[in-house]
């Protein structure tokens, strides 16, 4: 009987210790293997560039920050009000354009690698994203259009910064934990997962026990995810798109999403197919006990005769 309790005991803990891991090794795997390859980063960010929110923050973005430039070369401000709805009605065509989806595809991916060299190499200085190429693009539209002045707009280095010098310390020590578990926290809940079970008194009842736990967590997962969408988006800084920025945070952890919605639906498939073979399982034939007689085969029934 002790050997009995402490097997269980030791089964519930490895399977409670597995079910803890799996959403927290979602999470690490995804971080390690989907945020920093920098190919997956660009194919999840390029459909962002035909989003509507996006293009709109790009707007006034981009266009605020030519007529900034104007104003510091230029004397405008008269004028200003009548020129800022011209100048953004171009940026927005330009968001339309097959240039601007390449500039996107491009920016991204620059600085996704700017900020893997970041996070990975000793560097303290602040990653930064350069908005001259688009406003160079726009400027060419805008002389092109015989817009007054427009080709004396000046093509500045708009810095944008993406990761603050202060904060790269502590963003490479979680970066490179994530790097680490991000491999051995999704095989430790496997294993964990097996051994409570090869070791359980009932294995049938910790098979449903494992996965109503990785279940559970799926579903902590998937609230967590929005739980994080909303805090993200009331921190956001003052002038920020909020329709943008969601739409952001919904590319970058899609792939998070689908995998805690595959953890609730795999667990919830295996406690109930293991629970439904309790009632499903076929009769088993009687064992014959050692020494008993053999049961005596059935008599043929004799032929009848035909009658003449």
């Amino acid at each position: 009987m002790p050997s009995r309790r402490r097997r269980s005991a030791l089964s519930a803990l490895l399977i409670a210790l597995s079910c803890l891991l799996a959403p927290f090794g979602a999470l690490a795997a995804w971080a390690a293997y989907g945020l920093a390859d920098t190919g997956r980063y660009v194919t999840t960010m390029a459909p962002l560039a035909a989003d509507p929110a996006v293009r709109e923050a790009v707007v006034d973005t981009v266009g605020d920050g030519i007529l900034r430039a104007v104003d510091q070369h230029l004397d405008i401000r008269p004028m200003r009000g009548s020129v800022r709805p011209f100048v953004h009605d171009v940026v927005r065509s330009f968001t339309h354009t097959r240039a601007f989806q390449l500039a996107w595809d491009t920016g991204n991916r620059v600085t996704h690698d700017a900020v893997l060299r970041a996070l990975r190499e000793e560097d303290e200085h602040a990653v930064v994203v350069d908005l001259a190429p688009v406003t160079a693009q726009v400027k060419r539209q805008l002389t092109h259009d015989h817009v007054p002045f427009a080709a004396r707009i000046p093509v500045e280095h708009t810095a944008i910064a993406v990761l603050p010098a202060g904060r790269l310390t502590a963003l490479r020590k979680g970066f490179h934990v994530l790097e680490v578990a991000g491999f051995w926290m999704p095989v430790a809940s496997v294993a964990f997962a097996v051994g409570g079970i090869a070791i359980a008194v009932r294995r049938r009842r910790a098979v449903v026990a494992t996965g109503l736990g990785t279940a559970l967590g799926g579903a902590l997962l998937a609230l967590a995810l929005s739980v994080g969408r909303g805090l993200t988006l009331a921190d956001l800084p003052t002038g920020v798109s909020h329709p943008a920025a969601g739409a952001v945070y919904d590319a970058l952890t899609g792939t998070l999403r689908t995998a805690a919605w595959l953890l609730l639906g795999l667990g919830l498939t295996v406690a109930l197919l293991t629970w439904l073979t309790r009632y499903l399982r076929l009769p088993r034939p009687a064992r014959r006990r050692r020494g008993s007689p053999a049961p005596a085969p059935a008599s043929a029934p004799a032929p009848t005769r035909a009658r003449a």
